[in-house]
Parts: C-alpha cells; sequence; structure tokens
C-alpha cells in the first residue's frame, strides 16, 4: 500500500514540479536565499528583528525599548516600534524563537525573517502560473510568467533583499480572489482578513469583493462579510488580548499613515520645500482622500459575478486608486500589484507598458530614494552611513529627480484604473 501511495504521488510531484523546471526553481531559491542572507533594510529589518525578540520574550512589541544589549549591537538603539498589526509581529516572535535565541547571529536570524517572504515569492509565481493556465492562456505565455516572478528584480530586491513581505500580501490577497470565484467563500474571506491583517494595502479590495457579490443569493455577501468580520477581530484584536498587550500605542498613532507625505506620493516635493513628511495643521486630512476616491468608483463598477478577470480589473483599480490618492506610498507597496498587472497584460486586458512601468519606475525611484545602501546594515554598516553621507549632498537633486518619476507612474496608474473600469463589451478572457 505504502509503495502504491508512493508511486501515486510522484507523477503529481513531475507534473508541477517538471524537470525543465527544476534548475530555474532552484536558482530562484539559492539566489532569493543569499539576498536574504546578505542584505536588509537598516530600518525595517531592525525592526523586525526587534519586534521578534520583543514578542518571544513576552514583552509589547509596540513600545520601544533599548536593545542595544541583547544584540550586541549600537543600531539598536534609539528605535521606532513595528506598525503593522498583530499577524506579522506575532509569527516575528516565533522565527526568533527558533532562530536567534538558539544561534545567536544577526546574519542568520537576518535570512530567517526572510523565509516566509522568499516562500511567498515561490508561492506567488506558481499561482500566477495555474491562473493563467485556467484562464486558457498557452504554456508558454504562463511558464514565461512563472520564470518572470522568479527572478524579477523589483521583486526580489524589495522582498528577499529588503525584507518587506508584500509578496506575502500579495498571494494570499491572490489566493483570496481566485477562491472567491470558485465560491469557497469562507476559506476567502479568511484569507483576505489575513492579507489586511498582515499590512492594510488591499483593503480597498473588500469593495471589490462586495461589489461581485452584489445581488441574490444575499446570503454569499452576508456570509463572506460575517466570516471576514470575525476574522479581523481574531487576528487583530485576539492577539492583545491573549497577549496582554497595551493598545494605546496603536491607538494613540492610528492616523500616522495618513499624516505624513512622500514616497511615490504626489506630494513627494513636499519633502524639498518644507524639509519634513509631516503635514502640518488640518493638511493631515488630506491624508484621507482616498477614502471618498474609491467610495466615487464604486458608482462605476458593474456589480454581480462576471467571471475571474472582471474580479481581478476591479480589484486592481481600487488598490491603484488608493495607492495614488494617498499622500504616502512606499515603492515596495507596488509589490501587491505586480502579479495581478502580470495577469491582466498576459492575457493581452492590460498593455505591456504597465506591467514595464509597474517594476522599472519603482526601482529607478528607489535608487533616488537613498534604499540601496540602507540595505547593506547586516554586512557593511560603515560603507552604509559614509554613502548616505555622499548622497545628502546632493539631497534637492535628488528630490527633485524622485518627483520627476513619480509622475509617469501616476499617469500609468491612472491610465491603468481607467482600462480596468470602462464600460464596453467584454474583451475574449472576460466572457
Amino acid at each position: 500500500m505504502a509503495a502504491g501511495v508512493r508511486w501515486n504521488v510522484l507523477p503529481r510531484i513531475q507534473q508541477v514540479f517538471p524537470k525543465e523546471d527544476r534548475a530555474l526553481l532552484l536558482s530562484s531559491l539559492l539566489l532569493q536565499l543569499i539576498l536574504g542572507l546578505m542584505f536588509g533594510h537598516v530600518y525595517d529589518q531592525r525592526i523586525n528583528m526587534a519586534t521578534g525578540y520583543l514578542v518571544a520574550s513576552g514583552q509589547n512589541p509596540y513600545i520601544p525599548l533599548d536593545l542595544t544589549g541583547v544584540f550586541q549591537n549600537p543600531a539598536f538603539q534609539g528605535m521606532t516600534t513595528i506598525g503593522y498589526p498583530p499577524p506579522w509581529p506575532v509569527l516575528l516572535g516565533f522565527i526568533y524563537y527558533c532562530s536567534y535565541a538558539v544561534l545567536h547571529n544577526l546574519l542568520l536570524y537576518n535570512l530567517a525573517i526572510k523565509l516566509p517572504i522568499i516562500g511567498a515569492n515561490l508561492g506567488l509565481a506558481y499561482l500566477v502560473r495555474g491562473v493563467l493556465k485556467d484562464c486558457g492562456a498557452e504554456s508558454a505565455v504562463s511558464r514565461k510568467a512563472w520564470i518572470f516572478m522568479l527572478f524579477n528584480p523589483f521583486l526580489l530586491y524589495f522582498t528577499s533583499a529588503w525584507g518587506q513581505f508584500d509578496s506575502l500580501v500579495a498571494l494570499l490577497t491572490l489566493a483570496a480572489l481566485v477562491l472567491l470565484d470558485r465560491k469557497h467563500l469562507v476559506i476567502s474571506s479568511i484569507l483576505l482578513a489575513l492579507a489586511i491583517s498582515l499590512k492594510p494595502t488591499p483593503i480597498a479590495v473588500v469593495l471589490a469583493v462586495i461589489v461581485y457579490l452584489w445581488g441574490s443569493p444575499w446570503k454569499r455577501l452576508v456570509r463572506f462579510m460575517v466570516t471576514f468580520t470575525l476574522s479581523m477581530l481574531s487576528f487583530c484584536v485576539l492577539p492583545f488580548l491573549v497577549f496582554g498587550w497595551d493598545a494605546s500605542p496603536i491607538l494613540h498613532g492610528w492616523n500616522a499613515q495618513f499624516s505624513v507625505s512622500g514616497g511615490m506620493s504626489l506630494t513627494t516635493l513636499y519633502e524639498l520645500f518644507k524639509g519634513t513628511y509631516q503635514l502640518p495643521g488640518n493638511w493631515w486630512l488630506l491624508g484621507f482622500a482616498w477614502l471618498p476616491a474609491i467610495l466615487l468608483a464604486l458608482l462605476w463598477m458593474k456589480t454581480g459575478e462576471r467571471g475571474f478577470v472582471h474580479l481581478l480589473k476591479q480589484s486592481l483599480a481600487m488598490i491603484l486608486i488608493f495607492f495614488l490618492t494617498r499622500t504616502w506610498l512606499s515603492e515596495q507597496n507596488l509589490a501587491l500589484i505586480l502579479s495581478m498587472v502580470l495577469i491582466l497584460t498576459s492575457l493581452g486586458v492590460l498593455p505591456r507598458l504597465t506591467l514595464t512601468a509597474t517594476w522599472v519606475l519603482p526601482l529607478i525611484f528607489t535608487i533616488f530614494n537613498t534604499s540601496p545602501p540602507q540595505l547593506l546594515f547586516p554586512i557593511l554598516p560603515e560603507l552604509m552611513v559614509k554613502q548616505l553621507q555622499w548622497m545628502d549632498i546632493y539631497r534637492s537633486a535628488r528630490l527633485v529627480i524622485r518627483m520627476i518619476v513619480v509622475i509617469p507612474i501616476h499617469v500609468i496608474g491612472w491610465w491603468m484604473v481607467v482600462l480596468c473600469l470602462r464600460k464596453g463589451n467584454p474583451l475574449p478572457h472576460e466572457n
């Protein structure tokens, strides 16, 4: 019996991992492991490391502490705390317990934090390939998209090297949409809630889901929203009760992401003239311009099921509207939409230019945002400091160029919104 089961499973493994693909898969995995070990953003990765320790030691990860003595590194003094909901901090605590608490090696701890992210990168590549296959794309097209996701410089830079987990959020979001289209409402709602609980960037997708499920039978929409709400409470509120964390730091800074300007937002030039990211006075209300923007978009969207491609288009449009109307947009956030744009361009729904702009322009932007030197924190911190000092000499020029790069990002972004929401005859893949 055991032998029979083994031989039955083997063909399935060979089908998922054909021989001609194994070298590419292993090459991508090896590349990501090297990037994950050697590089890490000086701000984000220090916060991740500190958060892992605080959670593993039973402390509140939302209250800053001087951890210089813990990591034997002066870089861990005078730090702020993590700004994400509990699921990611809880995962970081588990990673700390299994890595640094055992080996006390900062580089290995750096890599350990990246392992779920690397796994998400690989999973996203296979999910994109599977989605394209189900949508009727040719095998060569789906394989090309798979290779694109395995080796895309944008994705590997911001995830495996930088340490941001947007690809994990993207994987959960795309999987939730696929399962929703296949009528698996409960698991879809749980995955979408988990994605938003990790990082709230896909929050606008909820509205696209409501539009998709709108109409008779209403119990589908009610079932999805009830499960989604309970899941959000479980992921975001329950950990504070279970671990006894004080939520007041989060409540006091609830609008922190909406009271600053910069990044790939059109307000990025504000820093050049004012020397600060902070919006003055009541100008912080501008940080909520995304809210009426996505509500207005709802009036234009078609209600009711119209297939997966239509669901993907409307979800992409809502995310883009949320991104493009914010006063702060980090370049790594576009990793959320990379797989969506890739699927739609591979199916001929969006022009190829949109895919190129989605990953090339943010990479150009991040150079003038002084991000590359900051990834040297784990291996060459002294060189990092010297490079940042040198780049600060050209601060004004950098900020101007940064603004110049932002303009085409917004133009092409709004172009994609129009293409995704326009009314007219459906394309072949949308029937």
